[in-house]
């Protein structure tokens, strides 16, 4: 999966999804977008990069159920008093982490591995509901691809983590959400 550099057919297909910022805010702007990852200290993958910069900040049209949230901003629900993202630090997993399969009862080392997973090296793309939020991997080396990180467990998404059929990244799972397909349907 390429990170660097974005590919044409995924951005005219993601161009043609969302119209140049229909249903959204329009793109941040490439001034906008530079001055987002000089603060962070990340790059953003491609396609996701591009996308924000020249065609959609946030969208009401597209994926997740409600909507993609303007970079750096949280989803509705996220939750008050919550320690403070740091993107520049490597998102902590590369395979599947079902925490609430773990020891039961208060352990300090569980708790601090947890937050790790929500609050570092990555952006929240938008929520799905019930407590299930998508991130994207901007740092370490799951960069660039789509987890959904719920209050019970974390995966990636992508056919070659075996959960759907789909591509990974960002344009697999946009495309996967545009096809109409369950988000874990298999064919």
């Amino acid at each position: 999966m390429e990170t660097e550099y974005a590919e044409p057919a995924d951005l005219a297909f993601l161009r043609g999804a969302v119209g140049d910022g229909e249903g959204g805010a329009g793109g941040l702007g490439w001034e906008g977008v530079r001055a987002f990852e000089a603060a962070h200290g990340v790059v953003l993958p491609e396609p996701y990069r591009t996308f924000v910069a020249e065609m959609a900040d946030g969208s009401a049209v597209g994926p997740p159920a409600y909507g993609l949230v303007p970079l750096g901003t949280l989803p509705e629900g996220w939750g008050q008093g919550r320690p403070e993202r740091v993107l520049d630090r490597p998102f902590p997993l590369t395979e599947p982490w079902f925490w609430e399969q773990e020891e039961a009862g208060p352990c300090p080392e569980l708790d601090a591995r947890i937050e790790e997973v929500f609050d570092h090296g990555s952006v929240v793309l938008g929520a799905e509901g019930c407590g299930m939020y998508w991130h994207l991997v901007v740092t370490g080396p799951d960069r660039g691809h789509v987890w959904l990180v719920t209050g019970e467990g974390a995966g990636p998404f992508g056919a070659e983590f075996g959960f759907t059929t789909a591509a990974p990244g960002f344009a697999g799972w946009f495309r996967h959400w545009s096809s109409g397909q369950s988000w874990f349907g298999t064919e």
